[in-house]
């Protein structure tokens, strides 16, 4: 096998440990399946797996097995990814052993992660290539090392790990704690597991207890400690307090990566990224806009303040102005949309178009420099390259049963105020007056408009004012 992500040509398999219940989330939703950055904890797990080059994924789940497991079958299709089951939470070196089944015949390194360790990334991975020993780890020494199992060496020798509610006083003050992140040598590891015991506070089978195997066989454990925001990274995620920073972490780490592909934030803190969106160079962010999804977006353009796009393809040079929703829409270059528009699913506007103030579009496609600048729904249509939509103007798509298709030509120009009710076309440069209720087509360059007769009633008003006194008068008398 060719050398991978860590620099070593080693083989390699990775079990992911994830069928902990996760109760302090106080949650009906298993707890890797939180989002982070808009993916659930346990794909970027998984997504690490695959990145080290690993020959096998295991994943190791329990409560809600099947949800779990159908959603990263959908999200890494075709990838070498395996799921075991867990039936009981009898501890982290039980859960291994649950995995080893599908690592029937592996000879390499065994890589041990956990599926709530969103922000872990495959560099913080790399020391294991070149650390000693049957047993490598990473471990970590945070300003508050809480309840994490100490690391205990005995000179240079990592001898074992004591797992919190295990330490003697002494242990507790030791400042290097465990990650619970390992590469073990999978002959040893597939050796030593079914001679684990459960002699702890917790009457659990400890993984931990592998280090102290490894050392007393004189096989060697060893480990690599990160310090200050490189730990952090390494932090699992346990109840919202813990998510909501891990969403912190995230939402920094993929603004950084983008600002240093050309990105402007104006304010970095107060834009919201979802993992996987894509920004081109010299497009500038202005405060509170959230890209989120599929979401892609070109080069040169600028997203004012609010925008919110999901799923959303927008070209080069595009602006879109201020507090723009856009939902599984696609805008062409060049376009200006909003402020206050709304692209609902099925949109799909040209080169140049432009959607002003208060416009709603729903499954219409828009050519190239056509307009609709103001107080508008466009719904279920095709616009003509070049068309004018005037304000105040009505797609009448919906009948209460069926949805119906509107055809406005290129160059057509409609007038405010103006319903077309479906099904319904209008010729290519046609013009539609204002006020009109459209409700046959309009062939090409011609003019169609309603209008009512017109009464003008002389003296109408204060005959109106004497019969209201009148009234009144009646009434009190």
């Amino acid at each position: 096998m060719g050398t991978s992500a860590l620099g070593t040509s080693r083989r390699k398999a990775v079990v992911i440990m994830a069928a902990g219940l996760g109760t302090r989330m106080k949650s009906q939703l298993i707890k890797v399946l939180h989002p982070v950055a808009g993916r659930p904890m346990i794909h970027y797990s998984v997504r690490l797996g695959l990145q080290l080059g690993a020959e096998r994924v295991v994943v190791v789940l329990g409560h809600q097995r099947e949800r779990v497991e159908a959603y990263l079958r959908g999200a890494f299709a075709g990838e070498p990814l395996f799921f075991a089951e867990q039936p009981e939470p009898l501890g982290t070196a039980h859960a291994v052993s649950c995995a080893v089944p599908h690592l029937a015949g592996f000879e390499g390194d065994v890589y041990i992660l956990s599926g709530d360790v969103p922000n872990l990334r495959a560099e913080a991975l790399a020391p294991l290539a070149d650390l000693p020993g049957a047993l490598r780890l990473i471990g970590m020494a945070p300003r508050d090392p809480a309840q994490y199992g100490r690391l205990v060496r005995e000179g240079d020798a990592l001898a074992r790990i004591v797992e919190f509610k295990d330490c003697t006083p002494a242990q507790r003050a030791i400042g290097e704690v465990n990650a619970g992140i390992y590469a073990v040598n999978s002959a040893f590891l597939f050796d030593t597991l079914g001679r684990l015991g459960r002699n702890n506070a917790q009457g659990e089978y400890y993984l931990t207890d592998l280090v102290q195997h490894a050392h007393q066989a004189g096989l060697g454990a060893s480990a690599h400690v990160l310090v200050g925001d490189a730990a952090a990274d390494l932090l699992g995620v346990n109840d919202r307090v813990e998510l909501a920073e891990a969403e912190q972490r995230m939402q920094a780490h993929l603004r950084r990566i983008h600002m240093r592909a050309g990105v402007s934030f104006i304010d970095p803190a107060r834009s919201y990224l979802h993992d996987g969106v894509e920004i081109g160079a010299d497009t500038v962010l202005e405060p509170d806009v959230a890209l989120l999804g599929a979401t892609r977006v070109g080069a040169n353009c600028v997203l004012e303040q609010g925008v919110r796009l999901v799923d959303t393809t927008v070209a080069d040079d595009v602006i879109v102005h201020a507090y723009t929703l856009s939902e599984k829409a696609q805008i062409g270059a060049a376009a200006h949309i909003g402020p206050f528009a709304r692209l609902r699913e099925g949109t799909i506007l040209g080169a140049k178009v432009r959607v002003g103030n208060f416009v709603e579009t729903k499954k219409t496609t828009m050519g190239e420099g056509a307009k609709a600048n103001h107080l508008s729904y466009l719904g279920d249509a095709t616009i003509g390259a070049k068309a004018n939509i005037g304000a105040g103007t009505i797609t009448c798509n919906y009948d209460g049963v069926n949805k119906f298709q509107t055809h406005v030509g290129a160059g057509a120009f409609i007038g405010s105020d103006t319903q077309l009710v479906a099904p319904v076309r209008v010729g290519d440069g046609a013009y539609v007056g204002a006020g009109t209720t459209l409700t046959a087509d309009v062939p090409d360059g011609a003019l169609a408009m309603t209008r009512a007769p017109r009464r003008t009633i002389e003296g109408w008003v204060e005959r109106k004012r004497q019969a209201r006194e009148a009234a009144q008068k009646s009434k009190t008398e």
